[in-house]
């Protein structure tokens, strides 16, 4: 029903009304004109109207034309708002009225079969063809019960229990940090082209006066209805695109097309579908404002070192410019940029998304590149198995050193229009809403660089007031020492943040990478005695940051700051507990720093196995305060079940036929194996039958696995120590195999995997241990290890 105050809801009363209305607008209109009023189910033609041609009129002499089209439109539009249902104007004379459509885009009537509201969200099916195009399947009528049934504060547990990627790509709420970060005004209005199940919808209903969406699917349309139900600013118009763009504003201050820009080809054609896609754009646009683009880098590193194309699901697809074909296209930097200069754009800014812009945890720009050690995060592609065919953590840095990391980010956002003063952006919200937050650093029109930190909800404004408080304890506790704390405020004008100095300087993890690089442990262990002597300072004093790892640290020739202090309580810390923990993430993070030696350094801080054990077993318990005891994104991949492949194992297998053999260990600390953090051991064969290894494994390490062959076989443990001291064998918690066991320390085999996993939870253990072994294989047929195991009774 039309809200508008001149309606007239008695049928006949309207129909009078809305001639008469008809013929006022005539009164400027000229030669032949026939309207078709469709509600009243007549055609009444009006035709040869005063018989006038245009050059009766005297209205505004050599400019007759021009105004006297401007009026018949603007005269038009204030019929419209009078009118109901679908009303179709054609001026055959003049020639400049296309199908106008429904009146409802001027005063929102709902049209029975053409508008739908759900809750607060108003759907408009004028353009729709009647049938979803694009379809997933079953697993949309899964989201659809979940948007209708479920809370989005339920989210994260449903992720969890349903371990699916469409459920994981569709739901989490870190798909918003791709724009979540953008500073938008509550008077912009955005388009949103291509919104899908709404996965960003609600951070620009959020933060904008109104979201205008655009979808070619229904029932996604309805998702994104459903789960932002609540909000009485978003409108979803359903339909390709082509059609329902001629009849979209033209003012928007934002466009976004968040994973849409690639599919230009398939729903925009022509010969030149990209650049045809932005122009068509452009109009839409206020003269100052944006159009945001997130898209994949068809030369992003993962798609080198291993992962599919997201789209067509082929191995090295973009890197071979899409020589097999396919309906979708991503692009290098260069090739955005060329089809940019092509529509005329000169002004626009790249921003690089990591790992990419689906579950971004960082922003970087040209501003503010990632330096060395940063990107660390790489095994995130969550939709589909992929193959490991090198580390991207060391390839990472040597890209960053050479200067060429925005050629080989894995995803770009673009910014078309002028630039934001943002340079950087981190997220902090995989974690419990009590402690969400988004750190960003910005260079004002001065020049200033400062640092904020934004609450990501109400209910982590507490955590991001506290760390003013946290500011405040510790100045007070290392004055007079050796350790700045870089200085924080609270602001409070454009919403709650806590501001902090732009401190400059190298972090110390840094500083202790480039000694262990040039074999400088001399030099390595005077940075860390150096860094337990600067936060032991009053360690008696009632406040204490548990989180004082390296990378929080900054060097600046003498002076030591302390950047990050967000986990900082009061109450007093043991040093040796602060320096444990920071020796430890420090070794988590990069392989290649475990050639330091742990124990050293366990006994120059006076910590005891059972201390290491227990700071261990503490930290587990922080890292489940922090996510609220929900699984991080680092432990969804696994979690979901899709493989990592690594070649070096097949290759190795096909080794074998020329006696080259070769022993594959796993470790789990706690997070369960992974085939990127496994080893092998090449030099572990001593002949076709004897196997001999010498293996260090840290204190930290519960569960040992041991594969032995890449082929059926039978395994006899000949010898087994932990520190010279024997493993039993008849203890069925030591040795788990998925074999059959002959007799206590003798497998059979029949799988081309076998593994012996060895409990190291069960057997006594110091910060570091040596496990030496010897084993004796036979390599058996298929069929020959089948019947073997068959003759076993027992099996673990």
């Amino acid at each position: 029903m039309c809200k508008h105050p001149l309606f007239v809801p008695n049928l006949r009363e309207t129909k009078s009304f809305l001639e008469e209305s008809l013929m006022r607008f005539f009164q400027i209109c000229t030669d032949s004109l026939i309207v078709c009023v469709g509600m009243f189910g007549s055609v009444k033609e009006i035709t040869k109207f005063a018989r006038t041609s245009l050059s009766d009129f005297t209205l505004c002499g050599a400019e007759l034309l021009h105004k006297l089209l401007k009026q018949l439109e603007e005269s038009l539009m204030r019929f419209f708002q009078t009118c109901t249902d679908s009303l179709i104007v054609c001026a055959g004379c003049v020639g400049m009225f296309r199908d106008v459509g429904r009146c409802g885009n001027y005063c929102g009537m709902e049209r029975k079969g053409m508008l739908e509201e759900i809750g607060k969200v108003k759907l408009d099916y004028s353009k729709y063809s009647g049938k979803d195009l694009y379809c997933d399947g079953a697993v949309e009528d899964e989201l659809l019960d979940i948007a209708k049934n479920r809370s989005p504060v339920e989210y994260a547990g449903i992720i969890e229990e349903r371990k699916s990627w469409p459920v994981l790509y569709h739901l989490s709420p870190l798909r918003e940090n791709i724009v979540d970060w953008i500073p938008m005004k509550k008077s912009d209005k955005v388009l949103e082209v291509g919104s899908g199940c709404g996965a960003v919808t609600g951070v620009f209903a959020r933060k904008a006066a109104s979201v205008t969406c655009v979808d070619l699917s229904k029932k996604r349309s309805m998702i994104n209805a459903h789960r932002h139900r609540e909000c009485d600013n978003v409108t979803i118009h359903v339909g390709n695109f082509k059609d329902i763009e001629p009849e979209l504003p033209k003012d928007f201050d934002y466009i976004c097309l968040i994973g849409v820009f690639e599919y230009g080809r398939s729903y925009i054609g022509g010969e030149d579908p990209y650049h045809d896609f932005l122009k068509i754009l452009l109009p839409h646009l206020k003269e100052d404002g944006r159009i945001i683009i997130a898209i994949e880098n068809k030369y992003g590193l993962k798609y080198f070192a291993g992962c599919k194309e997201d789209h067509l699901g082929a191995y090295f697809s973009g890197i071979e410019n899409y020589a097999a074909g396919g309906g979708v296209r991503t692009f290098g930097k260069k090739g955005l940029e060329k089809i940019f200069e092509s529509c005329g754009i000169s002004r626009y800014q790249f921003y690089y998304p990591y790992p990419d812009y689906k579950f971004m945890t960082a922003l970087y720009s040209d501003g503010r590149l990632p330096g060395k050690g940063e990107l660390s995060n790489n095994m995130r592609n969550f939709d589909r198995d992929r193959m490991v065919l090198f580390d991207e953590k060391n390839a990472f840095d040597g890209i960053v050193e050479e200067g060429m990391f925005p050629l080989f980010s894995n995803s770009f956002l673009a910014v078309i229009g002028k630039d934001f003063d943002i340079e950087y952006v981190k997220y902090s919200n995989d974690r419990a809403p009590e402690y969400a937050i988004r750190t960003e650093i910005a260079r004002d029109g001065q020049g200033e660089i400062s640092v904020r930190k934004y609450p990501m909800g109400k209910r982590a404004e507490e955590h991001v007031r506290g760390m003013a408080l946290a500011c405040e304890n510790l100045t007070n506790k290392y004055k007079g020492g050796r350790l700045e704390v870089n200085r924080c405020t609270l602001e409070e004008e454009d919403g709650l943040c806590a501001r902090f100095e732009y401190v400059q300087g190298v972090p110390l993890s840094e500083r202790m990478d480039q000694c262990l690089e040039r074999d400088d442990l001399e030099g390595f262990h005077k940075y860390f005695k150096e860094y337990v002597e600067r936060i032991g300072y009053h360690s008696d004093f009632p406040a204490a940051d548990y989180d004082l790892i390296f990378s929080n640290i900054l060097v600046n020739k003498d002076v030591w700051t302390l950047i990050d202090y967000e986990w900082t309580f009061g109450k007093p810390m043991n040093t040796k507990e602060l320096a444990f923990r920071a020796i430890y993430c420090y070794l988590l993070e990069d392989d290649k720093r475990n050639k330091l030696n742990l124990d050293k350094i366990l006994e120059e801080l006076g910590i005891t196995e059972e201390d290491a054990e227990n700071f261990r077993e503490q930290e587990q318990g922080f890292q489940k305060f922090v996510t609220g005891n929900r699984l991080a994104m680092a432990e969804m991949r696994d979690h979901i079940g899709n493989r990592l492949m690594v070649p070096q194992k097949w290759i190795d297998k096909y080794q074998d036929s020329e006696r080259v053999n070769r022993v594959q260990i796993y470790e789990d600390k706690g997070k369960g194996y992974s085939e990127e953090e496994s080893y092998f051991v090449p030099e572990a064969y001593q002949g076709e039958n004897l196997i001999e290894l010498e293996l260090k494994v840290s204190g930290d390490v519960q569960m040992l696995r041991i594969d032995p062959a890449m082929e059926t076989c039978m395994v006899k443990i000949l010898d087994m120590t932990l520190n010279g001291e024997a493993v039993p064998m008849d203890k069925k918690k030591n040795i788990l195999v998925n074999g059959k066991v002959a007799k206590p320390g003798s497998f059979v085999f029949p799988t081309v995997d076998p593994n012996i996993n060895i409990v190291m939870t069960e057997l006594k253990r110091s910060a570091e241990n040596t496990l030496h072994t010897r084993m004796e294989i036979v390599r058996l047929s298929h069929e020959m290890a089948l019947d073997m195991a068959k003759a076993v009774k027992k099996l673990i």
